[in-house]
């Protein structure tokens, strides 16, 4: 019997070589490829989704392959770092364009695929710029079938497969039979998954011996063997070659393992069960199946919980559009395995949430914020001094300029925000998104009760257009014992809000501010705390909270909640509603609780500056300075509240 051998105390758990491409899912389901409209770009390639998978689950994963040196290339090297994947080792290739595919779901049987693979840069890859050195310091090595298919990607696999046999780094082979990427169909036929052919069983008998462990479906370890219609009688040709541990992978059945003689039934073999859901896409189903299995496996469990890992992993995806976006992350597991999840996978509103919450996002620990997102003021500031609304726009690049200004004053990278609204700011708020700064975007029309959005069109429909970074800011000003019919009516629309960006994945910030004639002086922190549950009630569970300076037991109480209903949450910050400069300072020093990240002020900051940049009475320079030192001081408080000690140090 084979056991498995794999080393400890490596710099990385597990390389994966192979395919690294861009995958364009098409967004409609249920018609033909040549009736989508759009299509939703996500990282794709085989060994890139394994590798990815890996990271997302905690694995240090490494991905050797190579992209194009073009805006494809930089999309999927920043999407595999994001999720913590070494890319030291993705060559750019000045000549050719990263990989692409054009996937499309008609129904849950039919797949249609496209493959631009012509001369792609991922098939270029180099074998001499393969480093005997990093792979010695890998735990686990791992190559997909795909670049055993032609000589030059072969020669890169065998090189790597060589360095790793002399470090002793374990060796695995993830079959992956495209017959389309083996030339052996037609160019629009990338969906076919089996067409028996010598010549590609023979290449890959050939190098069969070369890994510790096979992994592959049915259909794979029938190519694998050769034997086109038996599949026992092609693992007992796969075993004549290899010694290597057998994973075969059953669909929904589970899958099971071979270590040692195949069995004279297949049912013979240990055998684990799979999960049994709702499919919405196959694709990379296996590709999650085996970052599961090679996490399990290079943590030290047995096979049967390394593939009850594995199955969880392609259950979930499967139920899921695109495939490396789909993997799922260890809190999402424990919930699968917590005995408290839905049945249907996708009405499992929890593990969505955990989803959404628990991958790999920006941490943003404490955001100072500069908000022009208003828009009424500004129209009102320029008939007040009888300036041209068309000025409003260059106005706002320039409080674009004053933040700028802040963040280098201040070392404000990582920490620093803007709220800009997409019409008289939208120059100013393209300006911003990009940089790497907390971009806010507002949605409610403004100073209306019931609740109204400022756009034409649906919320859901618009939130397509807007780039994801930005944050959807709305406004909502509520109390919890409003009239029935206008609580309904609001709540209502902020449910029409919260699944627009569900479904569209941009973060939501949720502004409250009950109506200064219902909230008499003392009681406004209560009426926030209670609308504020209400909306947890009601299933919302937003990314920030937005709200005026509270008393620290008031924070506190926020903060119980928070934990209670929804710990993914970010926090909240501040809002300045017009306070002067040192009335916003004290509200600092009353929300010493962790639970508050910071403030987003607006008014206080730029309001008197803007006046007089409208009347003239400024120049661009003066103004920027003018608002830069505003929002520096107000800086300078939020630090002297929140680290004392570093500021008196």
């Amino acid at each position: 019997m084979t056991t498995l051998k794999i080393p400890t105390g490596r710099r990385h758990d597990l390389a994966c070589l192979g395919r690294l491409a861009v995958d364009l899912y098409a967004q409609q389901l249920g018609c033909r490829l040549e009736d989508v409209a759009s299509f939703a770009k996500y990282l794709g390639g085989s060994s890139a989704n394994i590798a990815f998978g890996a990271a997302r689950l905690g694995l240090r994963s490494a991905m050797i392959s190579r992209v194009g040196n073009e805006q494809m290339g930089n999309f999927l090297l920043e999407t595999l770092q994001r999720e913590g994947c070494d890319t030291s080792q993705v060559q750019r290739d000045e000549k050719r364009l990263t990989a692409l595919v054009l996937l499309g779901l008609k129904d849950r049987d039919t797949f249609p695929l496209l493959f631009y693979r012509e001369n792609c840069a991922d098939m270029a890859l180099d074998a001499e710029a393969i480093r005997q050195d990093f792979i010695a310091d890998c735990r686990a090595l791992l190559v997909t079938g795909t670049h055993l298919s032609a000589p030059s990607v072969r020669a890169a696999a065998t090189t790597a497969l060589a360095y790793a046999e002399r470090h002793g780094v374990l060796r695995v082979l993830d079959i992956d039979f495209r017959p389309v990427l083996w030339g052996l169909t037609g160019r629009g036929e990338g969906a076919n998954r089996f067409i028996a052919d010598e010549t590609v069983t023979t290449q890959l008998q050939s190098v069969l011996p070369e890994f510790d462990l096979l992994i592959g479906t049915e259909e794979e370890f029938l190519i694998a063997g050769g034997v086109s219609s038996d599949l026992l009688a092609s693992l007992r040709a796969v075993r004549a070659v290899t010694q290597a541990a057998l994973v075969v992978k059953l669909g929904a059945a589970g899958c099971c393992y071979i270590p040692g003689p195949v069995p004279d039934r297949i049912e013979d073999a240990l055998t684990v069960q799979g999960e049994r859901v709702e499919v919405m896409n196959v694709l990379g189903a296996g590709d999650a199946f085996a970052a599961g299995l090679m996490t399990g496996l290079l943590r030290g469990h047995g096979f049967e919980e390394a593939a009850r890992l594995a199955n969880a992993c392609g259950a979930i995806v499967v139920s899921r559009h695109a495939c490396a976006p789909a993997m799922p992350t260890p809190a999402e597991l424990a919930h699968w395995f917590g005995g408290q999840r839905n049945p249907q996978v996708d009405a499992d509103a929890q593990l969505a949430h955990l989803h959404r919450t628990t991958v790999a996002r920006k941490d943003w620990p404490e955001l100072c914020v500069m908000a022009f997102d208003h828009r009424s003021q500004f129209a009102d500031m320029a008939q007040d001094t009888g300036a041209d609304m068309a000025r409003v726009p260059q106005l706002k690049k320039l409080l674009v300029q004053a933040a700028g200004q802040v963040e280098r004053s201040h070392s404000l990278q990582g920490r620093l925000g803007v709220l800009i609204d997409g019409g008289h700011g939208a120059d100013a708020l393209a300006s911003a998104t990009g940089r790497g700064w907390w971009v806010g975007r507002p949605v409610e029309l403004p100073g209306s009760r019931p609740l109204r959005f400022d756009i034409d069109s649906s919320i859901g429909s618009q939130l397509l257009t807007w780039p994801v970074e930005q944050v959807v800011k709305c406004l909502v000003h509520y109390h919890p014992d409003d009239a029935s019919e206008l609580r309904l009516e609001q709540e209502l629309q902020l449910r029409q809000l919260w699944q627009a960006t569900r479904a569209s994945g941009h973060e939501l910030l949720l502004e409250i501010i009950p109506p200064p004639a219902m909230t008499p002086v003392g009681t406004a922190d209560a009426a926030v705390l209670r609308a504020v549950k209400r909306f947890y009630n009601l299933g919302f569970k937003p990314e920030w909270w937005k709200l005026a300076p509270m008393s620290p037991s008031a924070w506190e109480a926020l903060a119980g909640l928070i934990e209670e209903r929804d710990p993914q949450c970010r926090g909240a910050v501040i809002l300045g509603l017009n306070q002067p400069l040192a009335e916003l300072a004290a509200g600092f020093r009353q929300a010493g609780h962790p639970i508050v990240k910071g403030f987003m002020v607006g008014r206080t900051l730029w309001m008197d500056a803007s006046a007089k940049w409208l009347r003239g009475d400024l120049d661009d320079t003066a103004f920027v300075n003018a608002v830069a030192h505003n929002f520096a001081t107000l800086v300078d408080a939020w630090n002297s509240a929140r680290h004392p000690a570093t500021e008196a140090a």
